[in-house]
């Protein structure tokens, strides 16, 4: 252990007279650690049971260590993205050996330690690409120095980076109760009120939480720290360090690096100087609003604009430790200024609707032309809605739907139809609708009639699974992604995780199977079938297919739960 903690220590001292001591989880030299942030913000090292915050430049990694002290430790490291999506891995390096090659007993000469170190990959333990909150957790960990990688391919950003060695106890992260979604309980032209069960952290666990609500137009965000990067960098950043500008060569020769390759390479970890003053980039102003309440789990959003749709989302924030946890977030588009009690559905075009818990949504469709037939295609993204379809008065269809429904009804000259959709008892209702005419020209893409995923069960294996759906003579692209999920999974509970009008795009990279185009003339025909690979014996996956239409507009198809053979 000893060997342990000076190759850390060299791989972190700086060039300057001053020297930091390691992290260590002694809880009084923690407390005292974790109140110096210049101590972390000057080293490469991850505190015990800490947060840390940090900033990447675009293609530049950054490398942090972290010291197990003994065998068999649990293990926990989390990565909150800000604004981007990042790659990391975690890595265990293999440290020099205790004595030298004579035996003497003695250790190797410390830089021959510490470039031993620097060249040496280590053990690959966990990786991850996206924007998710993604974690690595083991409940038994050897000894050694853990190495984490950062890179953002795509700009510069901020991050943070969390590491524990007693996950149990420490539950720095708010829990989420049961169902976790955000739920809309009632709708004006100017405000939207919503509502969400408590955290079991303030309920059951008595720890002090608050809620921040955020409110904006553009979509749902994964993580409080991605609210923050978007509203602005000086809230709760420190400013993006611009190499040649805030820097010394003095600066880059504290961190390790050169002074004369301070123009080109930029800083793994750089303090920006004082003196010099940091570089504010102008961004452009976003309308996002963040507003914390206190412990309360209902709240009324006001001074919004009429006939606006807005995107609302609820944090729930650990006032001891700062860190926060996200709840399922919706949207919802308030009521017009004019008060109007039918909505006006245009031919092939998609319109978003609300309807209240119980509540009831009218809408008229009066197609221009003569046509023989109308096509009706419904997304419900929650919870089951009832729609009624008249044609001048006459009832042609009465049904619930659920999922993704299409109807196609008769037409007659000069008809008009009147729909009226209404929510059920458990909450608020979202929905898609389309009517048209032109079921060839509409902006969602078609449809067969059964919209299932089958799995063949003769064809499975321990590490694959071959499943097939039906497509349509219209060329579209379907994209099928694979989630590993718990054995005792089912339909409820993903219809409590997530919006079902969400699209691929919301989706990890890694869930990702492949994309492709598929269409038959002969519709007997329309069937594809893939075989997806690497999968883990005795386990249950979630395999969703999306079809992706010309307008862009994406249509899951029926999930579908299968699991690999045990044993082969």
């Amino acid at each position: 252990m000893v060997l342990l903690h000076w190759c850390l220590l060299w791989l972190l001292f700086p060039l300057s007279s001053r020297t930091q001591k390691l992290p260590t989880r002694d809880e009084e030299l923690f407390q005292m650690q974790i109140r110096d942030k210049a101590f972390f913000h000057d080293s490469s090292v991850i505190p015990d049971g800490a947060e840390i915050s940090s900033y990447l430049f675009r293609d530049t990694p950054k490398r942090y260590f972290f010291v197990v002290e003994e065998d068999n430790t649990p293990l926990s490291v989390t990565v909150t993205p800000c604004d981007t999506p990042l790659e990391w891995k975690l890595s265990l390096q293999e440290l020099p050996e205790d004595t030298s090659g004579e035996g003497s007993g003695d250790l190797e000469p410390l830089e021959q330690q510490k470039q031993q170190i620097i060249n040496e990959e280590g053990t690959e333990l966990f990786s991850y690409k996206g924007n998710d909150v993604e974690y690595f957790i083991s409940s038994s960990s050897p000894s050694g120095l853990y190495q984490l990688d950062i890179l953002s391919t795509e700009k510069d950003t901020h991050f943070k980076v969390y590491a524990t060695t007693t996950p149990e106890s420490d539950q720095p992260y708010p829990e989420l109760p049961y169902d976790p979604r955000v739920d809309v309980t009632s709708l004006g032209r100017t405000t939207v009120t919503l509502a969400w069960k408590p955290s079991p952290t303030a309920s059951l666990l008595k720890q002090p939480i608050q809620y921040c609500v955020v409110i904006n137009k553009e979509h749902n965000f994964k993580s409080l720290c991605a609210v923050e990067a978007k509203l602005s960098a000086d809230d709760a950043f420190m400013m993006a360090p611009k190499p040649g500008l805030d820097f010394s060569p003095f600066d880059f020769a504290h961190f390790g690096f050169p002074s004369d390759n301070s123009g080109k390479e930029r800083s793994f970890q750089a303090k920006p100087s004082p003196k010099l003053g940091r570089h504010v980039y102008s961004r452009p102003k976003v309308d996002i609003q963040k507003i914390c309440i206190g412990n309360k789990n209902i709240f009324t959003v006001s001074d919004l604009k009429p006939d606006t749709q807005y995107y609302f989302d609820v944090f729930v924030v650990n006032i001891n430790s700062n860190m926060s946890t996200a709840y399922v977030g919706t949207f919802a588009r308030t009521k017009e200024e004019a008060k109007q009690k039918t909505v006006e559905l245009k031919d092939g075009k998609v319109t978003d609707v609300f309807v209240k818990r119980k509540g009831a949504k009218f809408l008229r469709f009066a197609p221009v032309s003569s046509h023989q037939k109308v096509t009706f295609f419904i997304h419900s993204c929650l919870d089951a809605v009832q729609i009624q379809v008249r044609r001048d008065g006459k009832l042609l269809l009465s049904q619930n739907v659920e999922g993704i429904q299409q109807f196609q009804l008769r037409g007659k000259p000069k008809a008009k139809y009147l729909i009226r959709l209404k929510g059920n008892k458990k909450g608020a209702s979202m929905l898609k609708i389309l009517a048209t005419t032109r079921p060839t020209k509409q902006s969602f893409p078609s449809l067969p009639e059964d919209t299932r995923i089958k799995a063949f069960d003769k064809l499975r294996t321990c590490s694959s699974a071959t499943v097939a759906w039906l497509g349509t003579q219209e060329r579209n692209k379907f994209c099928i992604y694979k989630k590993e999920v718990d054995d005792n999974y089912n339909e409820d509970q993903k219809r409590r995780e997530q919006n079902q009008c969400l699209g691929p795009d919301i989706r990890k990279k890694s869930e990702k199977v492949l994309c492709k185009y598929f269409h038959s003339q002969n519709l007997q025909k329309a069937v594809t079938t893939e075989t997806i690979k690497g999968l883990q014996p005795g386990k249950s996956y979630l395999l969703d297919v999306y079809v992706i239409g010309h307008g862009g507009h994406s249509v899951k198809y029926q999930s579908k739960v299968v699991k690999t053979r045990k044993f082969c």
